[in-house]
């Protein structure tokens, strides 16, 4: 009844103020659209710049930002372009940012077999073949440093520079904190049974699994890299200390940064540090520095008389 006779009144006032009323209406509605900022398309679903191709009978969809040297975005395990949008935002302004969603995972398609490190990588250098970029620079966190590593090792031709964020080279405890294995074991045995046995429910158990089965890195292997390669972590990362320097010391042309007191989702927690720590080592040259002779060059300059 309330409803009603709010209805009444406002039809009483509109045809009281007459023409005159719906004039300004229509006035005030037409410079609000002029006003009005535009809306802005989400990044991992964005039609106007969607696309896809097919690699290894999968269809693998992709987008591009921006223009400049190329940088590849790799997500992470059951993630998507989606994850890395204030990489993107930042990124866009100076690089060409090309970001693809993992096979099983996003807005690609699903594989009929087991899922590994090697196949989604072969699936990015499909991608980087379809697009006919050169070398490109290479961003990859957690399952996509992993991925990034192995381009690096898998095809060298196709990367400038590197930078992982907190990969790791097997499934192991040695290289991944037990809690972190619990919470998703956790997270797998807390799902329904019946949402195990929907399409989406099989697809996340698929990804999930993996991060219990691979990857099976030799380290050794890393020594095949040539590229510059950024290995980053957090002090509270989910992946070991220890094991993050393996990986550091295992790859010839390598540098080291982990960030204090932060976590694994440090590009999304922090934006500012991470981008700001990625994007200073892809524009500065790589020199490789010798812990003596720079040490002591460094030490003269800085006894040399001042001026």
């Amino acid at each position: 009844m309330q409803s009603k006779v709010i209805s009444i009144v406002i039809s009483a006032l509109l045809l009281q103020g007459g023409l005159s009323a719906q004039t300004q209406t229509q006035d005030r509605t037409h410079a609000a659209a002029q006003t009005a900022p535009k809306a802005v398309a989400k990044y991992g679903s964005n039609p106007a710049v969607g696309r896809t191709f097919t690699h290894d009978g999968i269809k693998l969809y992709y987008e591009i930002y921006g223009v400049g040297e190329p940088l590849l975005l790799v997500h992470g395990n059951g993630g998507s372009i989606a994850n890395f949008k204030a990489q993107i935002d930042y990124f866009r302004k100076r690089y060409k940012v090309i970001a693809m969603d993992s096979r099983d995972q996003g807005k690609s398609g699903d594989s009929p077999d087991k899922i590994t490190y090697e196949k989604m990588t072969d699936d990015l250098a499909a991608l980087l073949d379809h697009l006919n970029t050169g070398p490109v620079n290479v961003l990859g966190w957690s399952d996509g440093g992993i991925e990034a590593l192995l381009l690096g090792i898998r095809h060298q031709a196709k990367v400038k520079k590197i930078a992982a964020m907190a990969a790791n080279l097997n499934p192991g405890e040695q290289a991944v904190y037990p809690e972190i294995f619990a919470a998703f074991k956790s997270m797998l045995d807390s799902m329904p049974a019946a949402a195990k046995e929907t399409p989406e429910g099989k697809r996340e158990l698929k990804v999930v699994q993996m991060l219990f089965d691979e990857p099976h890195i030799d380290p050794t292997a890393l020594e095949a890299i040539t590229a510059p390669t950024l290995v980053l972590a957090s002090d509270h990362d989910a992946i070991r200390d220890e094991h993050t320097l393996e990986i550091y010391h295992h790859i010839p042309n390598s540098q080291l940064c982990i960030f204090p007191d932060a976590t694994h989702m440090i590009p999304y927690d922090d934006p500012p540090r991470f981008n700001a720590a990625v994007d200073r080592f892809f524009r500065t040259p790589f020199v490789k520095k010798d812990r003596v002779k720079d040490l002591f060059k460094s030490f003269e300059a800085m006894q040399a008389p001042q001026p």
